[in-house]
């Protein structure tokens, strides 16, 4: 069994071996690619992402600058935004939902070494499974580990660090991050959007 197949199935892999260094290497000119590109690029933009993820929905953006560790194993619903500087170490598979907003410097890392000191030297990593669910909004400096799974239409407030799953309505915060209280009617502002 390859590293890569190893990674994928959530066993231990050597975070070193060529073969995954290859692949960062790819995603890392695709991503550089798409960090020079300005707004008006759109094509451009939408022809890297595709070649970068495995899965890009209809009206995403992100605002470069935008790094990930494989990119191969992302998946993003449609009309989701990403703010500056996100960072996703993608060693499992990161889903995002529809409808998403992420703040600036979001992170989302499947990744994790190994705790003995002997087996982390030689390379040794694991990753977990990220998913985010549709209508979520990740404040600024949030970052999400692997195996957590944040719920429908819920919110985490800025500088957060998510260390278990967080259930769908409610609003969530802290380091570790914990449930504040459920979204209600009485969060409704009255607000009506305008076009100019």
């Amino acid at each position: 069994m390859t590293n890569w197949e190893k990674m994928l199935q959530g066993m231990m892999y050597n975070d070193v071996a060529d073969s995954l260094f290859d692949l960062r290497v790819e995603a890392k000119s695709l991503f550089r690619r798409y960090n020079q590109t300005n707004d008006e690029q759109t094509e451009l933009r939408r022809q890297i992402l595709e070649q970068l993820l495995k899965r890009v929905g209809e009206d995403v953006w992100i605002e470069p600058a935008f790094h990930c560790e494989y990119g191969k194993n992302i998946a993003i619903g449609d009309h989701t935004y990403i703010n500056f500087d996100c960072i996703i170490l993608d060693c499992a598979d990161i889903s995002i939902g529809s409808h998403v907003l992420f703040g600036p410097r979001v992170g989302l890392y499947a990744a994790n070494h190994a705790l003995d000191v002997d087996e982390r030297m030689a390379g040794g990593c694991i990753g977990k499974p990220i998913t985010i669910e549709d209508n979520v909004w990740l404040g600024g400096d949030v970052k999400v580990l692997g195996g957590v799974t944040i719920g429908k239409g819920s919110v985490i407030g800025c500088g957060s660090v998510v260390t278990k799953d967080i259930p769908a309505g409610v609003i969530a915060a802290g380091n570790p991050c914990r449930v504040i209280r459920p979204i209600t009617e009485q969060d409704k502002t009255g607000y009506v959007p305008i076009n100019d």
